[in-house]
């Protein structure tokens, strides 16, 4: 529960209070299973990251067919549209950039689960060598979540994401250069 409300409110809008109040607890709660609240945002960014892995990288098809379901999939107008349900990627970057050490981290082995997914995908054989191009691919959908997020022309925002979709699949489609 408190990933989704980071995910809707931010980390710097999210207080304990609202937080404990979401799992149902109280503020004094709090202490007995985390240190501080930063414990509780690692410990929220892991899950959320850990979920996104589970529930959509691990479930999709291996191979190309099965980045082309995770990029359309990411990029649909209901991911965008249901940002405490959605990726916490494209919710949280600008923040977690500026959070602890600890949620920094927690944030990066997440993220490199998801790009060991996307490069077992590109490389089946050699998973490593498509690292830095399962990094692009992540920063790519990422970014362009955020930015049809921002934008107030529906129409616009829609066009980005079906421009995210061709961008994405053509990034896959590139030779590999090693």
């Amino acid at each position: 529960m408190a990933g989704r409300r980071l995910k809707s409110n931010g980390i710097d809008g999210s207080g304990v209070a609202t937080l404990m109040k979401d799992a149902g607890l109280t503020n004094g709660t709090l202490y007995a299973y985390f240190a501080s609240k930063d414990e509780l945002v690692a410990t929220a960014v892991a899950d959320q990251m850990r979920a996104q892995h589970e529930n959509i990288v691990a479930q999709a098809a291996p191979g190309r067919a099965g980045l082309e379901q995770i990029v359309r999939w990411y990029f649909s107008p209901e991911q965008r549209d249901s940002i405490e349900d959605g990726c916490p990627n494209a919710a949280l970057l600008d923040e977690i950039a500026r959070s602890t050490d600890s949620t920094r981290q927690a944030y990066t082995d997440g993220a490199l689960v998801l790009i060991d997914g996307f490069a077992a995908r590109l490389a089946p054989h050699d998973p490593p060598s498509a690292r830095p191009k399962a990094l692009g691919l992540l920063g790519m959908l990422a970014g362009t979540m955020q930015l049809s997020r921002a934008l107030t022309d529906r129409q616009l925002a829609d066009q980005l994401l079906e421009q995210g979709i061709r961008n994405a699949l053509t990034l896959l489609d590139a030779e590999q250069h090693n």
